[in-house]
């Protein structure tokens, strides 16, 4: 049985346990939480290549002690080019390949921010540091992880047929299998090229000019305009207050609010113990209400019809609480769009603290890999409409709407809590698991993360909707479910992928960090 890991000099929680250990090891150089994170971060590109990519999006939600969060939206926006008559003849965005990858990439734009956000915390140590881990694993190879050969070997009909797929990420024409050697000498490339020239110049200097190349060249609808006008933004964080915490997460384009919205549901009708009827019915339903609601208003943040901060008020949480039937499961037709992505987590000695979340959308994204660079481009652009009209209609500059949400929780007794989770639709569904059983019921923090998990809708590209349940819940509890109205199936596994990877880290007041990582993962938490 896995146990919390506690320590006071600092964590990392990753996924992948080559990222957690490029955290641990800035912090352990005098780094603090966002370098560390960095470091992870692109680590975890290199490592994790079926989840994420320096080609994605990224969402930041920091906390210093004493003072607001900051949140930083790294979403990049449609082309200039993308628009109906880009996709004439189309009745929908390709799913792959170059016409699949028609959002600029912010995640790398999101680490200069997040930096810049650092730089009053002290010396700051040098990109070359904080890239190190990441340049060694593309330079020298790494060791497939097992959902990396699973995944590859799933979609490569339609991935082999993406340009630059391939050659950079089967081994001589082959699905990789677990343990063997991936060496991306191109992204190592890139990666140093990043750690001398700069950050900035995946936007505005050389790298700029060959990816916008190499993209146009393929048929993207990106261009070096894209690039030059793309920074990442600093945001204000929607927030729910709970009786004894408050819980932060993204604005729009992000589902955060109905993460947020799940939890301040819950606690109205919250239930006597952990992981029965009652909880699991009461954060099922809590979860079709916010589903409802977030469809109906989260898109493009200039055109967002409503503030959503409003839809966390006291009042209308309390609304949709009351609309919740104790017995009886509200028919659920919901259609979801699948997702893959990566949470990790830091704490910094001086309690600082880093909830991110980086993505390229389905796995391995848009398929798509530059020439020139290595990189693997996203393909969240197909989340938009063909009609410009639909609330995600496809225009350019709009950002689309994002499965990405990474969670804060400051506790009124002075803890703080970072905790996410990678999974589409499962996102704010685990949150809302871990938080609940942690913050609401009193289990460990590992346990919390361990304990049997469920998934409403899909993700990881499944096609079915129904309540998707893990094998170790007891049959008598999901006799109970199917016997109020959930569509029940349960999987499996005792420990499925498709309840996505989480984790989370607590700092108590004393400056005790508890950490924990997913079983279900190729992760770890690595403190100092």
């Amino acid at each position: 049985m896995l146990h919390t890991q506690r320590s006071y000099g600092g964590s990392c929680v990753a996924p992948h346990h080559l990222a957690a250990s490029a955290g641990r090891d800035v912090l352990k150089q005098g780094g603090n939480a966002i370098e560390a994170m960095v470091a992870a971060a692109a680590a975890i590109a290199v490592v994790y290549p079926h989840m994420n990519a320096l080609g994605g999006d990224g969402f930041w939600l920091i906390h210093e002690p004493g003072k607001a969060p900051v949140a930083i939206d790294a979403c990049g926006p449609a082309a200039q080019l993308a628009n109906g008559d880009f996709y004439a003849g189309e009745s929908h965005i390709p799913e792959r390949g170059p016409k699949a990858a028609l959002t600029m990439a912010g995640t790398i734009s999101g680490w200069q921010e997040a930096l810049n956000v650092a730089a009053g915390w002290g010396n700051a140590l040098p990109l070359t540091t904080l890239l190190a881990d990441a340049i060694r694993h593309a330079d020298e190879g790494v060791a497939v992880s097992q959902s990396q050969e699973t995944l590859t070997a799933k979609h490569l009909e339609r991935l082999r047929q993406s340009p630059g797929f391939s050659d950079a990420l089967l081994l001589d024409g082959q699905v990789p299998r677990e343990g063997e050697r991936l060496r991306q000498p191109r992204l190592a490339k890139t990666l140093k090229r990043l750690a001398s020239a700069g950050l900035e110049d995946f936007y505005r200097g050389e790298l700029a000019a060959s990816m916008a190349k190499d993209l146009e060249a393929l048929g993207s609808p990106l261009r070096l305009a894209d690039f030059h006008a793309y920074r990442a933004q600093q945001v204000t964080p929607l927030h729910v207050h709970l009786n004894d915490a408050t819980l932060y997460n993204l604005p729009a384009p992000t589902q955060g609010m109905a993460s947020l919205m799940i939890l301040g549901i819950y606690e109205r009708i919250k239930a006597a113990e952990p992981n029965g009827f009652d909880h699991l019915h009461g954060l099922i339903e809590a979860t079709k209400r916010a589903f409802m609601l977030r469809d109906h208003y989260v898109t493009d943040p200039h055109r967002v019809p409503t503030p959503l901060q409003e839809l966390l008020s006291e009042e209308r949480i309390g609304a949709e609480a009351a609309e919740i039937n104790p017995t009886q499961a509200l028919p659920w037709p919901y259609e979801p769009a699948p997702g893959d992505t990566i949470w990790m987590g830091t704490v910094d000695s001086e309690g600082r603290s880093v909830s991110f979340i980086q993505s390229i959308y389905w796995e391995f994204g848009s398929g798509v890999v530059l020439p020139e660079s290595g990189v693997l481009w996203q393909n969240r652009g197909i989340s938009f409409s063909l009609n410009p009209d639909d609330l995600r209609g496809l225009a350019p500059g709009r950002k689309p709407f994002h499965t990405l949400n990474p969670a804060l929780a400051l506790f009124n007794d002075g803890r703080a809590m970072v905790y996410g989770t990678m999974g589409g639709e499962g996102q704010p569904q685990t949150q809302a698991a871990v938080f609940s059983r942690y913050a609401l019921h009193g289990m460990p923090l590992q346990q919390a993360v361990t304990a049997p998990r469920w998934l409403l809708g899909r993700t990881w590209g499944e096609s079915s909707t129904n309540l998707k349940l893990e094998e170790r819940f007891d049959d008598l509890l999901v006799t109970a479910l199917a016997t109020a109205g959930h569509d029940v199936e349960v999987l499996p596994e005792a420990f499925s992928d498709t309840m996505g990877h989480a984790g989370g880290i607590v700092r108590h007041p004393d400056g005790l960090i508890e950490s924990a990582h997913d079983p279900r993962s190729n992760g770890g938490a690595a403190s100092v």
